[in-house]
This record gives C-alpha cells, structure tokens and sequence, in this order.
C-alpha cells in the first residue's frame, strides 16, 4: 500500500527542530501506528492529542530545511505555520494512500476538527495527495466568516492560486476584501487577476462610497492591468481624498497600468513615484500599513 513515508520526515526535521525529545518520541510512535495499521483511528486520536505535545509557537526555519522544503513544495510559506500545524500535518501524511479510506478518514477530520485542527488541514491543502479532488472541499472551507480558517485557505498557500476556477477564486479575493484581509498575501495573486475581478473590485469600490465608508487600499491592486478611462476617474477620485495611504494605492495602480493617457495626473505626485521606484512603496508595504493601523 503506497504512503507519503519520504516527505513526511521533512517535517519531522522541522519538529525536530524545536521540540523536545518526549514530543518528538511520542510522534514518531503515533506516525508509526498510522503508517503500519492504517487505522483512522490511530490518525483521529493522535491528530486531537497533538496538542499536548505541539504548541501554537513560530516554528525556527533554518536555510537548510527551507531550501529541501521548497525543493519539495516550491510555494509553501511554512514561516506562517506554527509548530503545533507542523506536527499535525506529519501525522496526516502518514496516512496510507489507499483512496477511498483516505478520503472517509480525511473528510471526517475536516467535519469534526475544531477552528484550530481545521486551520491545520486546510494550511496543508497543498502537501497532501489526491489535490484536484481536494478543491470542493477548500472552496466548501471559503464560507466561513472565521478568519482563522478563511486564512488558511486563502492567505500564504499556493493551493487557491492553483486549482481554483476563476470565479471561486475571485469570490475568495472578494471575501478577502470583506473581511479585510490582508491582500498581499494572496499567493500569486498577479497571476490570477483578471478583467471579471477588477469588476467586482470597482462596483465594491462605488457601494462603499455611496454608503460613506472607505475602500481598502489594496483593492485598486486588483485593477492595475485593467485601468481605463473609467477606472482612471476611480483613481483620480481616490487621489482626491488626500488620504496618504489611499493615494499611494491609486498612484501604484496607475504606474503599473499600461493607460498611458491617465498617467499624466502622476505628475502631480514626484515623491510618490520615486517611492515607488525605490521599492519604499508596494502592494505589500500598503497591505501591511493598512493592518497595522486596523490593529
């Protein structure tokens, strides 16, 4: 019966790492119940017990484990994960690749865990197998208004960007926009972006406006590639507002854009384009302003 034996011992190097032996002793005899039975309850009770001997701390990631983890999984941000995740994600990776019981012992864990088992799964979407089959259950995951699950799904993991279709993943960014999460760190979110996204970015721009709010500024992110005579008067209205983190967003989006015309207004801004072009000012530096001064 075929198993997931050789990843698995990257991240039992990872626990390794930061664990103590008791810990590590007592995963490597549950990874070994799991693996030679097969029994989804030696994989149910260990998953649940794990957090007896894992903490939710940052885990240490040395150069050599990053380079051989990447040389694995070439998008996995595991910097985001703690060590308790780590150790339930080695423990799920132990489980035998026989399908069909895979899929009945996986589904379970998903329907039963609790907020924090839930993050673990959905965090691992992309080192565990049968992936294509797995997309249902990831856009099934969007739903929820937890952010802790909804984070995930759709912050830091390569598994969105890569299977879902286009219409669920701009219902996740767009969620994303709801919720206020942080965009940037939407994987390959440049790569995904598309004329149907900006769309809705702009029309969710306008219902925030005519309710008198204001508009994230890593929204215009997503109508960079897309800016027009319609978009540009979007952007020139954001300008307006003399809103310092605002305008940067704005001016980003029109410096990216490939509307030339729209691009005399920046001009008027010399210190925000030499921002721009020194790397003081980003999708990611304006996504992380805006964080911290929801916080």
């Amino acid at each position: 019966m075929e198993r997931a034996i050789e990843k698995s011992e990257l991240f039992y190097q990872l626990l390794a790492e930061d664990a103590d032996e008791k810990s590590l002793n007592w995963i490597r005899i549950q990874g070994e119940k799991i693996e030679k039975s097969g029994n989804s309850n030696s994989l149910f009770i260990s998953f649940s017990q794990a957090s007896r001997y894992f903490k939710k701390v940052s885990i240490s990631l040395s150069e050599d484990a990053e380079t051989k983890i990447h040389a694995n999984y070439a998008d996995l941000e595991l910097s985001y994960w703690n060590l308790l995740q780590i150790a339930r994600t080695y423990l799920v990776m132990k489980l035998p690749l026989e399908k069909e019981t895979w899929f009945k012992t996986i589904n379970q864990l998903f329907e039963t865990g609790d907020l924090y088992e839930q993050q673990a799964l959905f965090a691992a979407l992309p080192v565990l197998p049968f992936q294509s089959e797995l997309i249902p259950r990831a856009i099934d995951g969007l739903r929820t208004n937890i952010s802790l699950v909804f984070d995930a799904i759709a912050l830091n993991n390569p598994f969105p960007s890569i299977y879902f279709p286009e219409a669920n993943l701009n219902q996740m960014v767009l969620k994303a926009i709801f919720m206020q999460r942080p965009l940037y760190r939407i994987q390959n979110l440049e790569k995904r972006r598309n004329p149907a996204l900006a769309a809705i970015a702009r029309d969710f721009a306008h219902e925030r406006w005519a309710a008198g709010r204001d508009v994230m500024p890593e929204l215009w992110r997503l109508v960079a590639p897309f800016v027009d005579e319609s978009f540009q008067k979007d952007l020139e209205k954001v300008l307006a507002t003399e809103d310092t983190l605002q305008m940067k967003a704005a001016t980003l989006a029109i410096h990216e854009s490939d509307f030339e015309p729209g691009k005399k207004v920046l001009n008027k801004y010399p210190e925000m384009i030499q921002g721009i072009q020194n790397g003081q000012i980003s999708w990611e530096s304006i996504g992380l302003e805006f964080q911290r001064a929801r916080v």
